[in-house]
């Protein structure tokens, strides 16, 4: 047997967390197993769902690099199909017409409520003679389809619960097509599994209550049921039902967030799985190797955006820096006001750069602050580090100029040279290095945090760096000389 597997969104909103996670899931075990992973849009809600948010779930599949087999099917397609299922079971006598207005069935619902009962419909219109069901339906009376729930109970084993059963004296006789003719969830998502011969359904723990309906209908319409698999809840870190308040977001957000598709993966796949042994940071095909449906945990997963970053930290830091030039290298010519084709021209600087840089970011957003400074035409000095670093302006600009003085001395221009040669001013100021060190920072890179300071003097170059020099004392000069005008 071919395992063939689906992932089927509604589009209706943008993909999340927990259907990514679902996505995930499902790709891993059809490439583990060898199987076929099918994507179907579940775009019968035609007033929620919209053109805009399909494309938006396709870009977000494609984004994190699930690779596709079969569709995208939509399933407002198999319309036809799934009206004459719905005939199907009502020849064979397990669904019925039911004539109950919308208005005498919420009149009933309001009639339990205040008995303090839950309202479960009664079957009436099951009961119905024949005769009386083809004369209403023939005068053109609106009217749903019921399946008619049978005595007894089912039961699956499901491949992460477990074996599970409900007992059907907990059902009602459940809608299947509505008085507009158009089909509900739990027959049109039958009807597709059927037609597109899935094999198996990994799907969250909220579709557990659909699951034994789903089976009544798969063998009433005398097919094979699949395997089914119930994926554990995703919850935030106070414990509760995981939501934008945890800062779970849509995963096109995360990628414009700086969150790399690999780290985005890795994060997802940890959310209710485990490997089986110790490794947190792993790549699309380590996942598929180690996939295993019995590993997937039934307690419920928790969404931690600060693990995500960090892993988003591990693959930036495992990614070639050439790779990752060409992923920043549009938002890199942006904060460095720069045109693209003038970072063209350095690209092998740009790529010294970053593998400098990479192992400090957790985000491709702080990869680009913290590699911009060393192209920009001129750095923007952040007022934290100036407060922080340059609070006594004269201070720090003797201790620049005490640097630059000792600039011909360095040669070559490498981070060597020029650590040996601050250590030694430090010690004929009686200074530590560190003293000298921050407020260089502060003028190369305008930030109070950076790569080693060696290193970008030597990746800056001497020109650039000793132009940055200058400027900061030129800054620091004309604030020594406003407060000494103005005492405080």
């Amino acid at each position: 047997m071919t395992v063939r597997v689906r992932f089927a969104p509604s589009p209706t909103g943008h993909l999340h967390v927990g259907g990514a996670r679902t996505a995930l899931f499902n790709y891993l075990f059809a490439r583990r197993e060898g199987g076929v992973f099918v994507l179907r849009i579940e775009d019968t809600d035609r007033e929620r769902s919209s053109d805009e948010m399909t494309a938006a779930i396709l870009d977000a599949i494609a984004w994190v690099g699930l690779e596709v087999d079969e569709g995208p099917y939509y399933q407002a397609d198999g319309l036809s199909r799934h009206r004459r299922d719905v005939a199907r079971l009502l020849d064979s006598g397990a669904a019925y017409r039911c004539f109950c207005a919308p208005g005498e069935l919420e009149a009933r619902r309001e009639a339990a409520r205040d008995r303090g009962e839950a309202f479960r419909y009664d079957g009436r219109c099951g009961r119905l003679e024949a005769g009386e069901v083809e004369r209403r339906a023939g005068d053109g009376e609106p009217h749903a389809v019921r399946f008619r729930v049978p005595a007894g109970a089912t039961s699956w084993a499901d491949l992460v619960h477990g074996e599970m059963a409900v007992e059907h004296e907990s059902l009602d006789d459940f809608v299947i097509l509505r008085s507009d003719a158009t089909p509900v969830y739990n027959l049109a998502v039958v009807s597709d599994d059927i037609e597109m011969r899935i094999t198996h359904v990994l799907r969250g723990d909220d579709h557990l209550s659909n699951t034994p309906k789903q089976i009544l209908i798969y063998r009433a319409l005398e097919a094979d049921v699949p395997l089914f698999g119930h994926l554990p809840m995703i919850l935030g870190t106070d414990g509760k039902r995981l939501s934008k308040r945890h800062g779970a977001l849509s995963v096109a957000a995360y990628r414009d967030r700086g969150i790399l598709p690999e780290a985005m993966v890795n994060f997802l796949a940890l959310l209710g799985w485990s490997p089986g042994d110790d490794r947190e940071v792993m790549d699309l095909d380590e996942l598929v190797a180690a996939f295993r449906v019995d590993r997937i945990l039934r307690k419920s997963a928790v969404f931690d955006p600060e693990k995500l970053q960090w892993l988003n930290g591990q693959h930036i830091s495992r990614m070639e820096a050439s790779r990752l030039a060409a992923r920043i290298a549009p938002a890199l010519a942006a904060a460095a006001h720069l045109e693209p084709s003038a970072l063209e021209l350095e690209s092998e600087r740009m790529t010294a750069v970053i593998e400098l840089a990479k192992p400090r970011a957790r985000t491709l957003e702080e990869l680009v602050s913290q590699a911009a400074p060393f192209f920009a035409p001129e750095v923007e000095y952040d007022e934290g580090a100036v407060a922080r670093f340059w609070k006594r302006p004269g201070e720090a600009a003797a201790l620049l100029r005490a640097f630059a003085g000792r600039e011909e001395a360095v040669d070559p221009w490498d981070a060597e040279t020029l650590e040996r040669e601050l250590r030694d001013i430090a010690e004929e100021l009686e200074v530590s290095a560190g003293k000298m060190i921050h407020p260089l920072r502060v003028a190369l890179m305008g930030i109070a945090v950076s790569p080693g300071i060696f290193e970008v003097l030597e990746l800056m170059g001497r020109e650039r760096s000793m132009g940055r020099i200058e400027r900061a004392l030129g800054f620091l000069d004309a604030r020594a000389a406003m407060e000494e005008g103005h005492p405080a």
